[in-house]
């Protein structure tokens, strides 16, 4: 192996050892000597930094080590030193292989070595670690492919390039969604082409231009054409683009297509200006903002008609204007904005007072006004003045308490009646021998029956008044109503000496309906013509069918209505002549009761007359029943009752006393209590059949009572019937689910025990 000449002459000596030091001083390059052959032959720090090995372990060895697999497969270090040897140097960069195995990037030059005489002696290697810039590199260009690929597919911004003067250099996917033109057919062409007639006239484009230039960037926003010609609002961001030197080499241009914000901007400012519009012109509500420390800023057409103040004397005036003395002095005003900025909105209800100082009942909401950053920038308050509804709840609270006096005024007068109408009962059945007495209690009999019929009507005033008159519909025969009518009827008309003539159909006329509600309209219509009819009359009761509806009509030939009462008639609380001798008094109930049963029957009622002195005519028309019901007929009842063994509890010792005696009268087993614990005591050894019980008792009320008897272990569980002052319906549906067979309001008549009897009798010998 050749070695390298070093001339001898000291000088050159010495300026060799000097650059051999400062060679072998540098740590940055790999410097190195090959010989002709390429082994290493000198070694500087630098290669054992770059490279890992050290002098001894390097020298002498060939500097093909350092190149990876795939270089000595391509035979590149004999290439290297071929090509340096021939031309004078090789410059490569390169994969390079340090002592570890690991891979380096590195730059190669290798230079030919001659002596004085021109021929080869070796080569000079310097290596230099690019792997760090390579790495930027590559990070760099991958950034860039990145980015070139991010603008080319971006689709909602038109993205281009515009040299200096304005022509098109670049354009990206959402440039030819937006504008509607391809590459080919754009790039080349100026930007002004995607400018308005009136743009171009005002030389829009080229102040764009001119301002991008002279301040860095410009911002626009306005009409743009698409390739068909159609517009579209766009935002436009124009920014020069310079090189490092600060030349000017083009312009980027960003445009985005904003027709559909705009569109949306333009209907909320619509719909802002019919919603400003809808509230200046709501006169039912006072609706105004506040600033976030409770000024007045805004005053609708309501407030002013409920507070008094016109816009331009309020505005600006702290909402506390309308609270009175006493709230302001209690720092309510301000204490209800605080409210309403901690919780969101605050509600209330309290006085207010208008311009001129009066007071209105006002319902308040102020909730709280914030920005997107939750900054709160004021309030909004709306007031409704509820006055009227105050008086109103007012008014129904008093009537809501006259509702609960009728009731329990009605079960204090019926607690009396009671025993007075069993009295009269039971005097009628041991006879009276002296006619004066009994004429006294015939009169007795017929005051008490008009002062039931008197409760009754001011019970149903009550309902109706609350809303809570109903029917219970079932399959009715409408004959059956009839005839349960003039029977109820006939003791008025004949003791007014009346003739009553009834003509109904021979078949079964079925409607659904009420048959209790339905005889009671009926007889009232009945009881009506009888009263309004001058003794010795004539009453006509005439039923008939017409297509889908029967009709009821009673006739009379007494003193007729006046026509301009045809109608008010049927109104709560109207009577016809009052005042006059004939009249048997009342409410004025029972023809408003009348239209209010036929109507929830879905039917009518009408009256007619020709005039006073000629009579008048009720006609009250029925839905029939549309389904094909099967006619059963009632059984009738037996001349002799059966005798049933019956417990009367009362805390009214004399209702209880006279019901005793009138169901003894009757042939009944009967015993008799006057509270509940004696009740229960008396059902364990009496084992009553049935127990007629009080409600409204001190101490234990009957709806205990009923619950010990039923628990009491009685076989069979004696059957329970409601005898009470309290009649509501309400009361009727507690005594039901308290296991009550039947509720009745006192006083109950001779009649309707009779069918108590017949009814719990056949349900006994059914079990």
């Amino acid at each position: 192996m050749s070695q390298p000449r070093v001339p001898n002459h000291p000088r050159s000596r010495v300026t060799a050892e000097r650059y051999q030091t400062l060679v072998e001083g540098i740590r940055d390059y790999a410097i190195l000597m090959l010989d002709v052959d390429g082994h290493v032959i000198s070694w500087n720090q630098g290669a054992e930094k770059i490279k890992g090995y050290t002098r001894d372990e390097i020298l002498g060895s060939h500097f093909s080590r350092f190149y990876p697999p795939e270089a000595l497969a391509r035979n590149l270090p004999a290439h290297e030193l071929d090509v340096a040897a021939k031309v004078g140097t090789f410059e490569d960069a390169g994969w390079r292989v340090r002592k570890d195995g690991s891979l380096f990037w590195a730059n190669v030059t290798i230079t030919r070595m001659n002596d004085a005489a021109g021929e080869l002696v070796g080569f000079s290697k310097i290596t230099r670690d690019l792997t760090e810039w390579r790495a930027q590199d590559v990070a760099l260009r991958q950034s860039e492919e990145r980015f070139r690929l991010l603008v080319s597919g971006v689709r909602d911004y038109a993205i281009f390039m515009l040299d200096p003067g304005g022509h098109v250099a670049t354009w990206n996917a959402g440039a030819k969604q937006i504008k509607g033109y391809s590459a080919n057919e754009i790039i080349g062409s100026h930007f002004s082409r995607f400018y308005p007639p009136e743009a171009i006239k005002r030389n829009l484009p080229a102040t764009e231009l001119q301002g991008a230039m002279m301040q860095g960037r410009f911002e626009d926003e306005g009409w743009r054409i698409r390739k068909d010609g159609s517009r579209f609002w766009a935002n436009v961001i124009i920014t020069a683009v310079r090189n490092p030197a600060g030349q000017l080499i083009g312009f980027s241009k960003i445009t985005r297509d904003l027709s559909e914000r705009r569109r949306h901007e333009e209907e909320l400012r619509q719909s802002e200006e019919r919603f400003r519009l809808l509230v200046d012109g709501v006169t039912e509500y006072a609706i105004m903002m506040l600033d976030a420390e409770g000024f007045v800023a805004s005053w609708n057409a309501g407030a002013e008609r409920i507070k008094g103040y016109r816009s331009q004397e309020i505005l600006g005036q702290h909402v506390s204007h309308f609270y009175p003395a006493e709230a302001i002095t209690a720092n309510q005003p301000w204490e209800d904005l605080a409210r309403a900025q901690s919780e969101g909105q605050v509600a209330s209800e309290g006085w207010r007072v208008r311009k001129d100082g009066t007071l209105f009942w006002a319902s308040n909401v102020i909730t709280a006004l914030r920005d997107r950053d939750n900054h709160l920038y004021g309030f909004a308050k709306v007031t409704q003045d509820l006055t009227q509804r105050r008086h109103a709840e007012a008014l129904a609270d008093t009537a809501q308490r006259m509702h609960e006096f009728i009731a329990m005024l009605a079960h204090e007068l019926r607690n009396p009646l009671a025993p007075i109408r069993n009295a009269v009962a039971l005097m009628g059945r041991k006879g009276m021998n002296d006619p004066t007495l009994e004429a006294m209690r015939k009169t007795i009999d017929r005051q008490s029956t008009q002062l039931v019929r008197l409760l009754d009507e001011l019970l149903e005033v009550n309902r109706i008044a609350r809303g809570h008159f109903t029917v219970e519909r079932a399959p009715t025969d409408v004959r059956e109503v009839i005839a349960r009518a003039v029977e109820s009827s006939r003791p008025l008309i004949d003791s007014h000496g009346h003739t009553i003539e009834v003509k109904v159909p021979e078949n079964p006329v079925m409607v659904l309906g009420d048959a209790v509600r339905l005889t009671q309209a009926t007889v009232n219509l009945l009881n009506n013509a009888a009263k309004y009819t001058p003794g010795g009359g004539r009453i006509e009761l005439v039923t008939s069918v017409h297509g889908a509806e029967v009709d009821i009509r009673i006739k009379d030939n007494g003193k007729g209505i006046d026509p301009t009462m045809l109608e008010k008639i049927f109104d709560l609380f109207v009577q016809i002549d009052p005042q006059a001798g004939d009249s048997m008094g009342g409410l004025g109930v029972g023809l408003a009761l009348v239209r209010r049963v036929v109507e929830l029957h879905g039917g009518s009622v009408q009256a007619r007359s020709t005039g006073i002195g000629r009579g008048s005519e009720f006609i009250m028309r029925l839905p029939l029943s549309i389904q094909q019901l099967k006619i059963i007929s009632a059984p009738r009842a037996e001349s002799s009752l059966p005798a049933l063994r019956i417990l009367v509890v009362d805390d009214n010792r004399d209702v209880a006393d006279t019901l005793d005696l009138l169901l003894k009268s009757m042939g009944q087993h009967v015993t008799a209590a006057y509270d509940g614990p004696s009740a229960i005591n008396l059902a364990k050894t009496f084992e009553p059949d049935v127990v007629f019980l009080d409600i409204g008792m001190p101490h234990m009320s009957g709806y205990d009572v009923a619950r010990a008897i039923r628990s009491s272990g009685l076989r069979p569980v004696p059957a329970l019937v409601a005898i009470t002052g309290w009649g509501q319906e309400a009361d009727k549906q507690r005594a039901d689910e308290a296991g009550f067979t039947f509720h009745f309001v006192k006083p109950i008549s001779e009649d309707r025990l009779r069918d108590i009897i017949l009814r719990l009798a056949k349900r006994l010998d059914s079990t």
